[in-house]
Protein backbone atom coordinates (compact mmCIF):
# COMPACT_ATOMS: atom_id res chain seq x y z
CA UNK A 1 0.00 0.00 0.00
CA UNK A 2 1.13 3.53 -0.78
CA UNK A 3 0.46 6.58 1.36
CA UNK A 4 1.36 10.22 0.71
CA UNK A 5 2.43 12.42 3.63
CA UNK A 6 3.59 16.00 3.93
CA UNK A 7 5.81 17.77 6.43
CA UNK A 8 4.01 19.24 9.44
CA UNK A 9 4.81 22.43 11.36
CA UNK A 10 1.73 22.45 13.61
CA UNK A 11 2.06 20.74 16.99
CA UNK A 12 0.42 20.05 20.34
CA UNK A 13 -3.05 21.52 20.90
CA UNK A 14 -3.07 23.32 17.56
CA UNK A 15 -3.33 20.01 15.68
CA UNK A 16 -7.07 20.08 16.35
CA UNK A 17 -7.31 22.64 13.55
CA UNK A 18 -5.75 20.09 11.19
CA UNK A 19 -8.32 17.46 12.14
CA UNK A 20 -11.15 19.88 11.38
CA UNK A 21 -9.72 20.20 7.87
CA UNK A 22 -9.68 16.42 7.33
CA UNK A 23 -5.97 16.05 8.09
CA UNK A 24 -4.44 13.65 10.61
CA UNK A 25 -1.04 14.27 12.29
CA UNK A 26 1.41 11.35 12.03
CA UNK A 27 4.95 10.65 13.22
CA UNK A 28 7.65 8.41 11.78
CA UNK A 29 10.30 6.94 14.04
CA UNK A 30 12.86 4.19 13.57
CA UNK A 31 16.32 2.91 14.33
CA UNK A 32 19.04 5.42 13.44
CA UNK A 33 16.68 7.93 11.80
CA UNK A 34 15.55 11.38 12.82
CA UNK A 35 11.88 11.39 13.90
CA UNK A 36 9.58 13.00 11.35
CA UNK A 37 6.44 15.05 12.08
CA UNK A 38 4.07 14.61 9.14
CA UNK A 39 0.42 14.90 8.19
CA UNK A 40 -1.85 12.82 5.96
CA UNK A 41 -5.24 13.20 4.35
CA UNK A 42 -7.54 11.47 6.84
CA UNK A 43 -9.70 9.64 4.27
CA UNK A 44 -6.70 8.20 2.44
CA UNK A 45 -5.03 7.28 5.71
CA UNK A 46 -8.11 5.44 6.95
CA UNK A 47 -8.36 3.43 3.71
CA UNK A 48 -4.73 2.34 4.04
CA UNK A 49 -5.15 1.39 7.71
CA UNK A 50 -8.21 -0.74 6.94
CA UNK A 51 -6.30 -2.73 4.32
CA UNK A 52 -2.96 -3.09 6.10
CA UNK A 53 -4.03 -3.29 9.73
CA UNK A 54 -1.16 -3.03 12.19
CA UNK A 55 1.10 -5.54 10.47
CA UNK A 56 1.01 -4.59 6.79
CA UNK A 57 3.88 -2.89 5.00
CA UNK A 58 3.23 0.68 3.78
CA UNK A 59 5.22 2.64 1.22
CA UNK A 60 5.26 6.18 2.59
CA UNK A 61 6.00 9.00 0.14
CA UNK A 62 7.04 12.15 1.99
CA UNK A 63 6.72 15.50 0.20
CA UNK A 64 6.79 13.71 -3.19
CA UNK A 65 10.30 12.42 -2.48
CA UNK A 66 11.80 9.94 -4.93
CA UNK A 67 12.93 7.81 -2.00
CA UNK A 68 9.84 6.39 -0.27
CA UNK A 69 10.07 4.96 3.22
CA UNK A 70 8.95 1.45 4.21
CA UNK A 71 6.92 1.76 7.40
CA UNK A 72 4.57 -0.24 9.59
CA UNK A 73 1.92 1.00 12.00
CA UNK A 74 3.18 1.24 15.56
CA UNK A 75 0.26 2.96 17.31
CA UNK A 76 -3.16 4.31 16.37
CA UNK A 77 -4.92 6.83 18.61
CA UNK A 78 -8.68 7.34 18.38
CA UNK A 79 -11.21 9.35 20.34
CA UNK A 80 -12.72 6.80 22.81
CA UNK A 81 -16.17 8.35 22.48
CA UNK A 82 -16.48 9.00 18.76
CA UNK A 83 -13.84 6.69 17.27
CA UNK A 84 -12.35 9.65 15.35
CA UNK A 85 -8.80 9.10 14.14
CA UNK A 86 -6.52 11.38 16.19
CA UNK A 87 -2.92 10.36 15.54
CA UNK A 88 -0.82 7.58 13.99
CA UNK A 89 2.76 6.56 14.73
CA UNK A 90 4.70 4.72 12.02
CA UNK A 91 7.90 2.75 12.46
CA UNK A 92 10.37 2.81 9.58
CA UNK A 93 11.76 -0.65 8.89
CA UNK A 94 14.69 -2.07 6.96
CA UNK A 95 13.70 -4.77 4.52
CA UNK A 96 16.71 -6.89 5.48
CA UNK A 97 16.11 -6.75 9.24
CA UNK A 98 13.53 -8.89 11.04
CA UNK A 99 10.82 -7.25 13.12
CA UNK A 100 8.61 -8.50 15.94
CA UNK A 101 4.89 -7.84 15.74
CA UNK A 102 1.68 -8.98 17.45
CA UNK A 103 -0.50 -10.48 14.72
CA UNK A 104 -4.26 -10.97 15.31
CA UNK A 105 -5.57 -14.53 15.49
CA UNK A 106 -8.80 -15.18 13.58
CA UNK A 107 -10.79 -18.38 14.17
CA UNK A 108 -12.28 -19.87 11.00
CA UNK A 109 -14.44 -22.89 10.22
CA UNK A 110 -17.12 -24.59 12.33
CA UNK A 111 -16.34 -26.87 15.25
CA UNK A 112 -18.47 -30.07 15.16
CA UNK A 113 -18.39 -30.14 18.96
CA UNK A 114 -20.63 -27.04 19.01
CA UNK A 115 -23.58 -29.14 17.80
CA UNK A 116 -24.07 -30.03 21.47
CA UNK A 117 -25.96 -27.14 23.05
CA UNK A 118 -23.98 -27.23 26.29
CA UNK A 119 -20.66 -26.70 24.46
CA UNK A 120 -19.14 -23.36 23.55
CA UNK A 121 -15.92 -22.21 21.89
CA UNK A 122 -13.52 -20.28 24.13
CA UNK A 123 -11.05 -18.04 22.25
CA UNK A 124 -8.17 -17.85 24.73
CA UNK A 125 -5.42 -16.11 22.69
CA UNK A 126 -6.21 -13.11 20.48
CA UNK A 127 -2.76 -12.27 19.06
CA UNK A 128 0.36 -14.20 18.14
CA UNK A 129 3.84 -12.77 18.62
CA UNK A 130 5.91 -13.42 15.49
CA UNK A 131 9.29 -12.41 14.08
CA UNK A 132 10.17 -12.20 10.39
CA UNK A 133 11.26 -9.88 7.61
CA UNK A 134 8.78 -7.03 6.97
CA UNK A 135 7.69 -8.30 3.54
CA UNK A 136 6.82 -11.73 5.00
CA UNK A 137 4.71 -10.40 7.87
CA UNK A 138 1.17 -11.88 7.78
CA UNK A 139 -1.78 -9.53 8.26
CA UNK A 140 -3.49 -12.15 10.42
CA UNK A 141 -3.18 -15.77 11.54
CA UNK A 142 -6.12 -18.02 10.66
CA UNK A 143 -6.79 -20.97 12.95
CA UNK A 144 -9.23 -23.62 11.71
CA UNK A 145 -11.45 -24.87 14.54
CA UNK A 146 -13.19 -27.54 12.43
CA UNK A 147 -10.83 -30.10 13.99
CA UNK A 148 -12.53 -29.65 17.37
CA UNK A 149 -14.98 -32.56 17.38
CA UNK A 150 -15.30 -33.38 21.08
CA UNK A 151 -15.68 -31.64 24.43
CA UNK A 152 -12.41 -30.51 26.06
CA UNK A 153 -10.50 -30.62 22.76
CA UNK A 154 -8.19 -27.65 22.28
CA UNK A 155 -5.72 -25.94 19.95
CA UNK A 156 -2.34 -24.74 21.19
CA UNK A 157 0.34 -22.49 19.72
CA UNK A 158 2.37 -25.56 18.74
CA UNK A 159 -0.48 -26.59 16.43
CA UNK A 160 -0.11 -23.41 14.32
CA UNK A 161 2.07 -23.53 11.23
CA UNK A 162 3.15 -20.36 9.44
CA UNK A 163 5.20 -19.71 6.32
CA UNK A 164 8.92 -20.25 5.97
CA UNK A 165 11.01 -17.61 7.67
CA UNK A 166 8.31 -16.71 10.23
CA UNK A 167 9.17 -17.53 13.84
CA UNK A 168 6.47 -17.81 16.52
CA UNK A 169 7.67 -16.38 19.84
CA UNK A 170 4.81 -17.58 22.08
CA UNK A 171 5.26 -20.63 24.30
CA UNK A 172 4.26 -23.80 22.36
CA UNK A 173 1.92 -24.98 25.13
CA UNK A 174 -0.04 -21.70 25.23
CA UNK A 175 -3.75 -22.28 24.69
CA UNK A 176 -5.38 -20.69 21.63
CA UNK A 177 -8.93 -22.09 21.61
CA UNK A 178 -10.86 -24.87 23.30
CA UNK A 179 -14.27 -26.48 23.59
CA UNK A 180 -15.80 -25.97 27.04
CA UNK A 181 -19.08 -27.05 28.62
CA UNK A 182 -21.71 -24.85 30.26
CA UNK A 183 -23.32 -27.70 32.26
CA UNK A 184 -26.73 -26.45 31.17
CA UNK A 185 -28.70 -29.38 32.59
CA UNK A 186 -27.13 -29.12 36.03
CA UNK A 187 -27.66 -25.36 36.13
CA UNK A 188 -31.31 -25.71 35.11
CA UNK A 189 -31.87 -28.42 37.73
CA UNK A 190 -30.31 -26.23 40.44
CA UNK A 191 -32.53 -23.30 39.43
CA UNK A 192 -35.63 -25.50 39.54
CA UNK A 193 -34.73 -26.77 43.02
CA UNK A 194 -34.25 -23.24 44.33
CA UNK A 195 -37.52 -22.07 42.78
CA UNK A 196 -39.31 -25.12 44.27
CA UNK A 197 -37.97 -24.36 47.75
CA UNK A 198 -39.00 -20.71 47.44
CA UNK A 199 -42.54 -21.71 46.38
CA UNK A 200 -42.80 -24.15 49.31
CA UNK A 201 -41.67 -21.53 51.79
CA UNK A 202 -44.17 -19.08 50.32
CA UNK A 203 -47.04 -21.55 50.69
CA UNK A 204 -46.18 -22.27 54.34
CA UNK A 205 -46.01 -18.56 55.15
CA UNK A 206 -49.35 -17.88 53.49
CA UNK A 207 -50.95 -20.76 55.37
CA UNK A 208 -49.69 -19.52 58.74
CA UNK A 209 -50.93 -15.99 58.14
CA UNK A 210 -54.34 -16.91 56.73
CA UNK A 211 -57.40 -16.39 59.10
CA UNK A 212 -58.96 -19.58 60.46
CA UNK A 213 -55.73 -21.42 60.13
CA UNK A 214 -54.78 -24.55 62.10
CA UNK A 215 -55.66 -24.54 65.83
CA UNK A 216 -54.44 -26.66 68.70
CA UNK A 217 -56.53 -29.73 69.51
CA UNK A 218 -59.25 -29.09 72.03
CA UNK A 219 -59.63 -25.43 71.16
CA UNK A 220 -63.22 -24.17 71.12
CA UNK A 221 -62.44 -21.52 68.59
CA UNK A 222 -63.82 -18.83 70.91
Amino acid sequence: MELVANSRDIFRKKVRFLRRQGITPVNVIGHQIEPLSLQCDTKNLQKVLVQTGQTGLITLKVDNSNQPRNVMVREIQRDPRTGQLLHVDFYQVRMDVKVRVEVPIVLIGEAPALKMKENYLAHELNTLSVECLPEAMPSRVEVDVSILEETDQSIHVEDISLGEGITILNAPEQLVARISTRFVEEEEKAVEEVEGEERAEGEVTAEEEAPGGPREEGSSGR
